[in-house]
């Protein structure tokens, strides 16, 4: 079976009964403490394990993937002896999500810097201000609008123009 873990055959525990404390608790003959004490024992990897697998890199991830991932791994590949795997990975994991992030906020600032709606484009995004609240009790209250003639109410910036 494809989407099974064990290939279709039934999984067994290989820690037997003794996988539960409580079961150990109970009482353990010489034999079964002899055998839980060697497989505790087989549980502990060597220094050389996990054994790197030739090729496997290379199966494992496609062409695009190995190549945009390939300047994270050669930084961080180095401080694996120094700080371990696990950490290593974590932080390279968390310098490319800052850095996705990062060069998200930089590209919506230079859309929205260089790409506003005025009178040269038919595109863009159009950012309109709200008028501020003038009530009778503020010291500006008869304030009028600066917009003096018609054409000012929808110039998108052809008065400011140098051209």
């Amino acid at each position: 079976m494809p989407s099974s873990d064990t290939g279709g055959v039934k999984a067994f525990p290989i820690e037997g009964r003794m996988k539960n404390e409580r079961e150990r608790l109970a009482g353990m003959t010489a034999e079964e403490r002899a055998w839980r004490a060697q497989w505790l024992k087989d549980q502990v990897l060597s220094k050389n394990e996990p054994i790197p697998v030739e090729g496997y890199y290379q199966a494992r991830y496609n062409p695009i993937r190995r190549f945009y991932r390939w300047p994270l791994d050669t930084f961080f590949k180095p401080l694996v002896p120094r700080i371990g795997y696990e950490r290593a990975a974590m932080y390279r994991w968390f310098t490319g999500k800052f850095g996705m992030l990062a060069l998200g906020i930089l590209g919506t600032y230079y859309y929205f810097k260089y790409n506003t709606n005025d009178w040269t484009r038919k595109g863009g995004w159009r950012v309109i201000h709200s008028r501020e609240e003038v009530s009778s009790n503020v010291a500006s209250f008869p304030r009028v609008s600066p917009r003096t003639e018609p054409s000012d109410y929808a110039a998108r910036g052809f008065k400011e123009s140098p051209i």
